[in-house]
C-alpha cells in the first residue's frame, strides 16, 4: 500500500512536467518572423550607430544567411537525425535571433548614449548567449556525432559574426581584431558550460542506475516524431518480466456479440508508448476476428503493469485471440444492482456462475485501485457459489487529486454488499446487443482514443442496462451522471460509463496533466448524441444471448515494473529540480567569464 502511493506519487510529479512541452511555429511562421528580425531588428539597429546603408544590406544578408544555414544543418549536416528537420531547425535559429536582438538593442541604446564600443560589446554578448542556446539544444537532443553537433551548433552564428566582424573593420580595423579572441574563445566556453550542465544531469541518473541523456533524447524523439522503438528499447532493457492474468467474458447469440476483455495489464505509460494502445489493439483485432464489439474496461491495478514495448503487447493480443474459440454456455443472468458505501459504489451482475462488478468513487476522483481489490471480491464471489469474478475499474471521474487508498475500505464493504445484492437476484435468460460508434470529430489530442463508443445493452426480462464504454483516460466530474440521466430517458433503468484509461491520449497537450479527459474539450451534448447512437444500435442488435468465461495467463512478458517505473518517474522530476540549480550556477559563471573577456578585451 505504502509503495503503490509512493509510486503513484512519483509519476504524479512526472506528469506536472507534460506542461512543459511546447507547440513550434510553421516553416512559414518562421522565415516570416526571422525576416523581421533579421532585417527590420537586426539592420536597424546597425543602422542607428553607423548611419550607413550598408547595415540594411547586412539586414538581409543575416536573413539569406540563416535560411542557408538551417537548409544545410537539416538536409547534410544533420539529416540522419529525425529530431533536426528544417522546421525545428528553424526554430532554434528564430529563438536564437530573438535573443541576440535584445542585446543588439540594448547595446543600441547604451552607445547612443555613451560609446559605440558598448553596442559592439552587447552584440558580443548576443553572439555567445546563441552559441550557448544553440549548443544546449542540439547536444542535448541530438544522435549525431559529435563534429556534426558542432558543426550545427556554430554553422549559422559563426557567418553571421564574420560578418559583423567584417561590418566593423569597414568603420575600423582596430576595432574589428580588438575583439576577435572573444570570438574564439567564446564557443569554446559555451561547450564546457554545456557539457558541464549535461554532465551534472547525467550523473544523477547514475544515481538510480540510468542514463539520463539517453533517456532524454529517447523520450524527446518519439515527443517530437513519433517514434517509439528507441525509448522502448530502454524500457526493454530496464524492465521486468511478469506473468498478465487475463480475464475474457463474452455473449454470443446467433453471432459473436459483445466481449469484454480485462488484461492485468496498465495502458500507459503514454501516447504510442509501451501499452498505452492496447485497448484498441485488443479492440480492433478482436472485432476483426471474430466480430461482434469488443471493450477493453480497466482492471484493478496500476502503472507498475506497463508494458515496455509494442511487441509485448502483440503477445497479448495474440494470447487472446487464441484463447477466445470456446463456447458460450450459460444462459442466465441476474438483474445489474448497485451498492454504494460512503463514496464507494459497486454494480454488478450476474452470468450464470460469472460475476461482472466494477467501483467507482465519483462523483470523486477514481484513478488506479489496488490490487487487493479485485483479490477481494474474487474470494468473496466464491463465497457466494460464484466460479468466476471479472473486476474493473470505471474510472470515470477525474477532479483535483484524492488519494484512492484512502477509499479501499469502502469499496471493500459496496463489493460485499454488491455481491450479496446480486446473489438474492432471480436468475433469469437475458437478451443482449452491442455496437460502436467512432466520433470523427473528436481526436487523441480531445481526449478520445481510436476505439470510440462502445455500447453493450443487457435485458434481463424488463430491465434494460446499458455499458457504456469509452476510449479514453478518466472523465470530468459529473460527466458519468449526465450520461446515466440521459441513458434513463432512454429506458434504461440501470447502466454504468466506463472510460479504458487509455494513455494513447497522454503527453498530446500542453495542459498540467499532458492530456484531456473525456469531456474537458470535447462537448457534452455532442458526446451524449453519440452516445445515444451507439446504445440505440446495441438495442437494434438484441437478440437472446449465453455468456461464456476465460482466464488466462500470458506468461513472462517484459512490463516496465513498479521499482524501474518509481525511479524513471523520480528522475524526471529530480533531473528537472537539479537542472534550475545546477543552470543558475554553471550559466551564471560561463556569464560572468564573458563580462570579463569583454572587459579584457
Amino acid at each position: 500500500m505504502e509503495t503503490d502511493r509512493s509510486l503513484n506519487h512519483s509519476m504524479a510529479n512526472a506528469k506536472k512536467h507534460y506542461s512543459s512541452l511546447f507547440s513550434l511555429p510553421s516553416y512559414k511562421q518562421s522565415l516570416i518572423y526571422s525576416a523581421a528580425i533579421c532585417v527590420a531588428g537586426a539592420g536597424l539597429t546597425t543602422y542607428v550607430m553607423s548611419n550607413s546603408i550598408i547595415s540594411l544590406v547586412l539586414g538581409v544578408f543575416f536573413f539569406a544567411v540563416t535560411v542557408f544555414a538551417d537548409l544545410f544543418i537539416s538536409l547534410m549536416v544533420l539529416k540522419d537525425d529525425p529530431i533536426f528537420i528544417l522546421r525545428r531547425t528553424s526554430a532554434v535559429s528564430l529563438v536564437g535571433w530573438l535573443i541576440w536582438l535584445v542585446f543588439m538593442t540594448l547595446g543600441t541604446v547604451m552607445g547612443a548614449f555613451f560609446d559605440m564600443v558598448l553596442w559592439v560589446k552587447f552584440v558580443l554578448f548576443g553572439f555567445a548567449a546563441i552559441l550557448t542556446l544553440r549548443a544546449l539544444v542540439i547536444m542535448a537532443t541530438s544522435e549525431s556525432a559529435v563534429w556534426r553537433q558542432v558543426l550545427a551548433v556554430l554553422l549559422q552564428p559563426i557567418l553571421c559574426i564574420v560578418a559583423l566582424l567584417v561590418f566593423w573593420a569597414s568603420i575600423s580595423i582596430v576595432l574589428s581584431l580588438r575583439f576577435l579572441p572573444f570570438i574564439i574563445l567564446a564557443p569554446i566556453i559555451s561547450f564546457i558550460a554545456v557539457y558541464l550542465f549535461l554532465r551534472s544531469i547525467d550523473r544523477l541518473g547514475k544515481t538510480y542506475g540510468l542514463l539520463s541523456m539517453p533517456l532524454f533524447k529517447a523520450f524527446l524523439l518519439n515527443w517530437a516524431t513519433d517514434l517509439n522503438v528507441p525509448l522502448e528499447k530502454h524500457l526493454e532493457a530496464m524492465g521486468e518480466n511478469a506473468d498478465i492474468d487475463v480475464s475474457l467474458l463474452k455473449f454470443d447469440s446467433s453471432k459473436p456479440q459483445a466481449a469484454i476483455i480485462v488484461p492485468q495489464v496498465h495502458p500507459g505509460p503514454f501516447k504510442n508508448i509501451g501499452s498505452s494502445l492496447l485497448p484498441s489493439m485488443l479492440k480492433s483485432r478482436f472485432e476483426k476476428e471474430f466480430g461482434g464489439a469488443a471493450c477493453t474496461p480497466l482492471g484493478i491495478l496500476g502503472h507498475e503493469l506497463d508494458l515496455v514495448s509494442q511487441a509485448q503487447n502483440q503477445r497479448i493480443v495474440n494470447q487472446v485471440l487464441a484463447s477466445a474459440k470456446f463456447p458460450a454456455l450459460h444462459a442466465t443472468a441476474s438483474p445489474f444492482v448497485r451498492a454504494t458505501d460512503g463514496f464507494a459504489t459497486a454494480s454488478g451482475q450476474i452470468f450464470g456462475d460469472i460475476v461482472f462488478l466494477s467501483f467507482t468513487l465519483a462523483p470523486k476522483t477514481t484513478e488506479d485501485m489496488p490490487q487487493e481489490l479485485g483479490r477481494l471480491v474474487n474470494e468473496e464471489a466464491k463465497k457466494y457459489g460464484l466460479e468466476h469474478a471479472v473486476v474493473v475499474n470505471a474510472h470515470n471521474c477525474l477532479d483535483v487529486v484524492v488519494d484512492t487508498e484512502k477509499y479501499v475500505e469502502e469499496l471493500k464493504r459496496a463489493a460485499i454488499k454488491c455481491l450479496q445484492q446480486a446473489t438474492q437476484q432471480p436468475i433469469k435468460p437475458f437478451k443482449v446487443g452491442a455496437a460502436t460508434v467512432v466520433p470523427k470529430e473528436f481526436t487523441l489530442k480531445q481526449g478520445m482514443g481510436t476505439g470510440g463508443i462502445t455500447a453493450i445493452t443487457i435485458e434481463v426480462e424488463k430491465q434494460k442496462t446499458a455499458y457504456i464504454i469509452i476510449d479514453g483516460n478518466n472523465m470530468v466530474p459529473h460527466l458519468r451522471e449526465k450520461i446515466l440521466a440521459a441513458l434513463a430517458t432512454w429506458g434504461f433503468a440501470n447502466s454504468e460509463v466506463f472510460t479504458t484509461d487509455s494513455h494513447a491520449v497522454s503527453a498530446l497537450s500542453t495542459g498540467s496533466r499532458g492530456y484531456h479527459p473525456i469531456g474537458e474539450v470535447i462537448n457534452h451534448d455532442a458526446l451524449i448524441k453519440h452516445i445515444k447512437k451507439a446504445a440505440e444500435k446495441a438495442v437494434a442488435n438484441l437478440e437472446d444471448a449465453k455468456a461464456g468465461y476465460t482466464q488466462f495467463v500470458v506468461p513472462q512478458v517484459r512490463v516496465i515494473g513498479e521499482e524501474r517505473l518509481d525511479a524513471v518517474s523520480t528522475l524526471v522530476d529530480k533531473a528537472i529540480e537539479q537542472a534550475k540549480k545546477t543552470a543558475p550556477l554553471i550559466f551564471g559563471i560561463e556569464s560572468l567569464l564573458f563580462v570579463l573577456l569583454v572587459l579584457l578585451f
